[in-house]
């Protein structure tokens, strides 16, 4: 949406015409020269950062690490919600360096991204403070939070340190963006690490030179093999996904205009 919207543009230009849509899941109807791993007639899901354009009957991707097939057991619309936000919560929580026992606060906790960085990171044996509207909060209990902070009736940078005087180990902010992350650093002991899919300031400059602050960015590294094995743990229910919404290819404009106006949980979905 931010994309859409023009909210990133400072942090990632688009060439237009633009077709939205990152995420994709469906059969391959040709593969190009050169490519030998996967045959027309495969059912695959992928990350299409680099050519977005999946709000389409046909889409395009290369092959490589952002690719991968779909298990039989893996509904095509719950694969589809999965490549960028799991991908980018993998590569968040690489830059996070968590271990067992450390502390986080996830900024954004019930969004596409939010859901899979609050089970990866309860997984690894953090204590996770999530935002969630007061609808939201036994969601995200169950996704592994410790603690659902109230972002509309309560100050979630007080709150946390209210519960951890002495600060946390992360703060992860899927929301904020620039300079308005400066109140995102206020809860990190020092030494601790501000973890941001987009950009903004350094550490001087959000007034914290005690910590470190990762901005991973959308199209961020990620290893051969994730999103295999991202697939296969969704499909066995080690990971959950929840889809907010499905919408037929004719009412897609009707998906954004709801994710814009409207309170929406994990991911949204176009079918043909």
């Amino acid at each position: 949406l931010r994309l859409v919207t023009g909210a990133a543009r400072d942090f990632q230009e688009l060439e237009f015409p633009y077709i939205p849509g990152m995420d994709g899941a469906g059969t391959i109807a040709a593969v190009g020269p050169g490519v030998s791993r996967f045959v027309g007639g495969e059912e695959v899901f992928g990350f299409f950062g680099a050519t977005p354009g999946t709000i389409a009957e046909l889409a395009l991707i290369d092959d490589g690490p952002y690719l991968a097939a779909r298990p039989g057991e893996l509904h095509a619309v719950r694969a589809a919600a999965i490549p960028e936000s799991a991908l980018t919560a993998t590569s968040l929580m690489r830059a996070a360096g968590l271990q067992a026992g450390s502390t986080a606060l996830v900024i954004g906790a019930t969004g596409g991204i939010g859901m899979f960085l609050v089970q990866l990171a309860a997984r690894d044996g953090a204590a996770v403070l999530a935002t969630a509207g007061p609808e939201d909060s036994e969601y995200v209990r169950g996704l592994g939070a410790t603690a659902a902070l109230d972002y509309r009736s309560t100050d979630i940078i007080e709150e946390t340190l209210r519960l951890y005087p002495d600060g946390v180990h992360a703060v992860f902010d899927l929301v904020n963006m620039g300079p308005a992350l400066a109140d995102s650093v206020r809860p990190l002991r020092p030494g601790g690490r501000l973890i941001s899919p987009t950009g903004g300031p350094d550490a001087a400059g959000l007034g914290r030179e005690d910590i470190t602050v990762v901005y991973t960015g959308l199209n961020a590294h990620r290893d051969p093999g994730d999103l295999d094995q991202l697939g296969a743990r969704v499909a066995a229910e080690v990971l959950a996904v929840e889809i907010g919404g499905v919408y037929m290819l004719e009412n897609a404009r009707q998906a954004f205009v709801d994710f814009a106006d409207t309170h929406t949980r994990g991911k949204l979905v176009v079918t043909p």
